[in-house]
C-alpha cells in the first residue's frame, strides 16, 4: 500500500500564501514527485506512433487491408496507454490549478488533495506501461522455437549436465502444456548414455520463442562429479541456443519472415546448400550403418553445417535438417542486423547492449543449492525446483524478462 504524505488543505493554503511557492513546488517539498518519468524523446516517439495509429485506423475504416490491420493492432497498446497517460497528467494539472486558487473552498480543496495523491500513485505505473509498449516487438516473438543444447568446457561432466538441462526444459514444456518433440539427440561414446553431445528440442507452441529466448547463453554448473574420488568441486559449462522455428511453408508468414520469398531476409537459396547422404552411425542394429538415411547440409556462404540421423527415413532427416539450418541462418542474420545498433549502444550506454550465445548467463551451484542468473542478479536457493522445470525456473525467467525490458528502455532512450 502506498503511504503518501497527507497534505492538510489549510497548511497548503498558508504555505502558498506565506512563502509564495507554487502548488507544484509545495507538493515536491512534501515528497510528492511531479515529474512524469518519461523523457521528451520517448514522449515524442509515443505521440508519433499514436498519430500513425489514428491515421491508419481511419484508412482501415474505409478499405480493409490485412497488413494495415496488423500494424494497427501493434500500435493500439501505445495509443491507448498514451491516452491514459495524458488523462492522468491533465488531471494532475487541473488539480494543481484548483489547489492554487485561493477562492477554492476548504471541502473542495480537501477532495482535490485526495484525488491528486491518487493520481500521483497511478502515474508511475502508467508511465512504465507506456515505456514497455514502446519497445519494438521481437520479429520472432510469435513463432515456435528450436532449443539447441551442447556441452562446453568440462569434459564428461559437461555432457552429463547437458542431459540434465535437456530434461529441465522438457519438464518445463510439460508443465506449461507446450507441445514438444526431440528433433535430435546424440550421446557421446562411452559407458554412460547420459553424456549428451548435442540435442535439438522443438517447442511447437506459438510464442515459445518469446518465452524461452531468456535461456540463450552459457549455463555454468559447479558440483562434485560422481566420478570424483577426492570430493573436489568441478566447473563445467553447457551452451543453450534459442532459434526461431518456421512452419513447413512460409506462405502463412508475414512477408518479412517468408523464407520462400527471395526478397526476404530469411530466404535460403537451395543452390547455396550442399547436401550429402551418409550412413547413420550409432550403437548398431538392423538399420544403422546399412542405409544412407543420414543427411548433412552445408550452407556454403556461411559454412554452417547441420547433420541429422535420428530418423530411419532419409526424407524425415532431410526435413529436420532444413528446419534447423533455416533457424540457424535466421538467427545469425538477425544478429548481424542488430550489430550496428549494438555498437551505438556501447558508446552511449557504456558497455555491451546485449548478451549472446557466448555469454555466461547462469550458474547452478549444487553444493550451495543455489541458482544465480548473472543478468537480472536473482539468486534462488531451490536448485531442485529449478532443474525440475517448475516455479523456480519460471521465477528466474520472469526476472530476466524484467531485466530485458529495463535494458531495452535504456537503450531506446539512448537511441532517441
Amino acid at each position: 500500500m502506498f503511504n503518501a504524505p497527507w497534505v492538510c488543505p489549510r497548511c497548503f493554503a498558508r504555505s502558498v500564501a506565506r512563502i509564495g511557492s507554487t502548488p507544484r513546488l509545495f507538493l515536491q517539498r512534501r515528497g510528492l514527485k511531479t515529474d512524469s518519468g518519461l523523457s521528451p524523446a520517448l514522449l515524442a516517439r509515443a505521440r508519433s506512433l499514436s498519430n500513425e495509429h489514428s491515421t491508419l485506423s481511419a484508412h482501415l475504416a474505409e478499405v480493409f487491408d490485412a497488413k494495415l490491420a496488423k500494424r494497427v493492432g501493434e500500435l493500439a497498446p501505445i495509443a491507448s496507454t498514451l491516452k491514459e497517460w495524458d488523462h492522468a497528467n491533465n488531471s494532475i494539472a487541473e488539480l494543481l490549478s484548483l489547489l492554487g486558487d485561493p477562492n477554492t473552498d476548504s471541502e473542495l480543496r480537501s477532495l482535490a488533495v485526495e484525488d491528486l495523491e491518487s493520481s500521483k500513485v497511478a502515474l508511475p505505473t502508467i508511465t512504465d506501461n507506456l515505456k514497455k509498449a514502446l519497445i519494438p516487438r521481437h520479429p520472432f516473438a510469435d513463432l515456435p522455437c528450436l532449443l539447441e543444447i551442447r556441452p562446453g568446457a568440462g569434459g564428461d561432466e559437461a555432457g552429463l549436465f547437458a542431459f540434465e538441462v535437456l530434461r529441465m526444459y522438457i519438464a518445463f514444456c510439460s508443465r506449461r502444456g507446450f507441445r514438444y518433440s526431440l528433433l535430435k539427440q546424440e550421446v557421446a561414446d562411452g559407458p554412460s548414455e547420459d553424456r549428451l553431445s548435442e540435442a535439438v528440442l522443438e517447442v511447437a507452441a506459438d510464442g515459445a520463442y518469446n518465452i524461452l529466448r531468456t535461456e540463450s547463453g552459457v549455463h555454468r554448473v559447479q558440483r562434485v562429479p560422481a566420478t570424483e574420488a577426492k570430493g573436489r568441486t568441478h566447473t563445467s559449462a553447457v551452451s543453450v541456443m534459442i532459434l526461431p522455428s518456421f512452419p513447413e511453408t512460409g506462405s502463412g508468414l508475414d512477408s518479412s519472415l517468408n523464407f520462400e520469398d527471395p526478397n526476404s531476409d530469411y530466404y535460403v537459396d537451395p543452390q547455396e546448400v550442399r547436401t550429402e547422404k551418409m550412413r547413420a552411425s550409432g550403437a548398431g542394429g538392423q538399420h544403422v550403418n546399412k542405409t544412407e538415411s543420414a543427411i548433412r547440409l552445408t550452407h556454403i556462404p556461411t559454412g554452417i553445417v547441420v547433420s541429422m540421423q535420428d530418423s530411419r527415413s532419409q526424407h524425415s532427416n532431410r526435413k529436420k535438417a532444413w528446419q534447423v539450418l533455416r533457424a540457424r541462418l535466421a538467427e545469425a542474420r538477425r544478429e548481424a542486423r542488430e550489430q550496428e545498433l549494438v555498437e551505438l549502444r556501447r558508446g552511449v550506454m557504456g558497455g555491451v547492449a546485449r548478451m549472446g550465445r557466448g555469454d555466461k548467463i547462469r550458474t547452478y551451484n549444487y553444493g550451495q543449492n543455489r541458482c544465480t542468473d548473472h543478468r537480472s542478479g536473482i539468486t534462488l536457493h531451490n536448485l531442485d525446483g529449478i532443474l525440475d522445470g517448475g516455479v523456480g525456473l519460471e521465477t528466474v525467467m520472469n526476472s530476466v524478462r524484467t531485466w530485458l525490458v529495463d535494458r531495452d528502455i535504456a537503450a531506446m532512450t539512448a537511441e532517441e
